[in-house]
């Protein structure tokens, strides 16, 4: 393999000039950058990443730890977080995240990322405490079951947007409102349980366990199969919102089946507006989840917590997208 010395003897240029180019510094003739990564490219060097990250102390890499890369609405997140990662000379890279071999992570990204973008896992103590020894900041999109202080969310504010769409729903003469949730307690989609029965409380319709559906994994097959069990057992609600978009159109799906008529049976919204929610039969009313601006607000707080800058949790304005399946 090519040694940086090797390629300042082939460029005619010091050592230094090399590491200059290596580093982009606008210090370089433009001449002498040309000859330098001729060089570079005649002998096949390659920068050796580990020693530049050891020397440098950054390794201009970013993780993300993803829990499901099928779900439409994780995969937006991912590809605005990469877009404005890329903005910044970032790379991104994804990992699935099992909580069973959540120590793995430890090993895995020891020494090779700059930060760590959550999609509302909740990580134990001692694995953040293991990253923040290293100065490895966390940033968590999607508020996680449990919080934790040095973590700060980027999310919208539930209680605020499920509230609104409860006062919709209630517009439309629905008394006995339904909740679809995932049964993983550990789920970052369980915080929207929480705040859809504060909601339900503020507007003087409390919650009961019996309107509440657990569903596991938030795909839809799993929907489809709850809501078809549900009411071929003879219970009854005249509207239901989903924890996410799959989870709803499973329910859509289950409707269908059963010859359930939406929304004159029953009315159903979902919560993050996904592409196939505007494409469903019928088109289903959803919170707008604001994907296309949240990679931007994301990065900008991560930069904040590697540069060592005050960085809080980010609530970020919704709005509610009315469709005919209420």
């Amino acid at each position: 393999m090519a040694t940086r010395k090797e390629v300042a003897e082939k460029a005619g240029v010091s050592i230094a000039v090399v590491s200059y180019v290596l580093n982009d510094s606008n210090y370089v003739k433009e001449e002498t950058r040309r000859k330098v990564l001729q060089a570079i490219e005649e002998l096949g060097y390659e920068t050796n990443m580990a020693a530049r990250a050891l020397k440098m102390r950054k390794t201009e890499q970013l993780a993300v730890l993803i829990n499901h890369l099928g779900n439409p609405h994780e995969a937006g997140l991912l590809l605005r977080i990469e877009e404005y990662a890329a903005k910044h000379n970032y790379v991104l890279f994804f990992q699935t995240f099992h909580k069973e071999q959540e120590s793995r992570l430890k090993a895995l990204l020891n020494g090779r990322v700059d930060g760590i973008f959550l999609l509302g896992q909740s990580l134990k103590e001692d694995t953040l405490h293991h990253f923040q020894k290293q100065n490895i900041p966390f940033v968590s999109v999607t508020t996680p079951a449990v919080r934790h202080a040095a973590v700060p969310c980027i999310d919208l504010d539930w209680v605020f947007e499920y509230s609104r769409l409860i006062r919709l729903l209630k517009e439309k003469g629905h008394n006995q409102i339904a909740y679809m949730a995932i049964r993983d307690q550990a789920h970052p989609l369980s915080h929207r349980l929480s705040a859809f029965r504060r909601a339900m409380d503020a507007e003087g319709m409390p919650l009961t366990e019996e309107n509440i559906f657990y569903c596991d994994g938030g795909v839809l097959p799993a929907a489809c199969e709850t809501i078809k069990h549900v009411w071929r057992s003879g219970r009854r609600f005249s509207a239901i919102v989903g924890a996410n978009d799959l989870m709803t159109a499973g329910i859509l799906a289950a409707c269908s089946e059963l010859g359930v008529d939406i929304p004159g049976q029953l009315a159903v919204a979902g919560s993050e507006d996904i592409l196939m929610s505007s494409q469903t039969a019928p088109p289903l009313t959803v919170i707008h989840y604001p994907r296309e601006i949240v990679g931007e607000i994301a990065m900008k707080v991560m930069l904040d917590k590697i540069n060592k800058h005050p960085a809080s949790d980010q609530i970020l304005p919704a709005r509610l997208v009315e469709r005919s399946s209420v």
